[in-house]
């Protein structure tokens, strides 16, 4: 299933593309064994096309694995703007976007709650401790837009129904050129506490 806190990236990206009146918009997720259903919502919420990374090698992958393959599938990309959500509601680490962006070797614009772009620029309104902040940033930027920004459209039958036909990529780790090794559990360097499942523990 699409995460609640990632159909508000999708929408803020939805909305980027009607305004400006051009542009595609790609949604990119990693899910074990071959799980579209939350990339197939995305289609039908009007992004254009899809691109899944499913990959038995990447069980038991930490933040920094993630973030290695989804940075690797956005370089295969290569798009002027990548909208994320600032944390998952399965991991809660909140460093993933930070991360992908970091490994892309782009700026990051986190906690955004409001985005626009023009001009190869783009403009956001970011929370921080002290209240809020206005930034701008040239393209390619990496944005992690925070929860209850807009209010996510839902897909008219129309676009759930146009949604099995549009493009959905499916790609192995070897496809994006990573090294099998290097993600999953054998790659991870975050275990999980065994008298705490949420708490993690660093151990290189």
């Amino acid at each position: 299933m699409i995460d609640d806190s990632d159909r508000y990236g999708v929408e803020i990206a939805l909305s980027l593309r009607d305004e400006s009146g051009g542009g595609e918009v790609i949604a990119v997720s990693m899910a074990p064994d071959g799980e579209s259903g939350g990339l197939r919502a995305a289609l039908a919420m009007g992004v254009d096309k899809a691109v899944l990374v499913s990959d038995p090698v990447l069980a038991g992958s930490d933040a920094l694995s993630t973030a290695k393959v989804l940075a690797a599938a956005l370089r295969r990309i290569a798009p002027d703007l990548v909208i994320a959500a600032t944390e998952s509601t399965d991991g809660y680490t909140g460093t993933l976007p930070v991360q992908v962006a970091e490994l892309l070797g782009w700026p990051s614009i986190s906690y955004a709650t409001k985005v626009a772009c023009a001009d190869s620029i783009v403009a956001a309104t970011r929370q921080t401790d002290a209240g809020t902040e206005d930034v701008e940033c040239a393209l390619p930027v990496l944005v992690s837009v925070t929860a209850g920004i807009v209010e996510p459209r839902y897909p008219s039958m129309r676009g759930i129904m146009s949604a099995r036909s549009k493009p959905l990529e499916t790609l192995l780790v070897t496809d994006l050129g990573i090294d099998p090794g290097s993600v999953g559990a054998i790659g991870a360097r975050e275990r999980s506490s065994p008298r705490s499942p949420r708490l993690f523990v660093r151990l290189a």
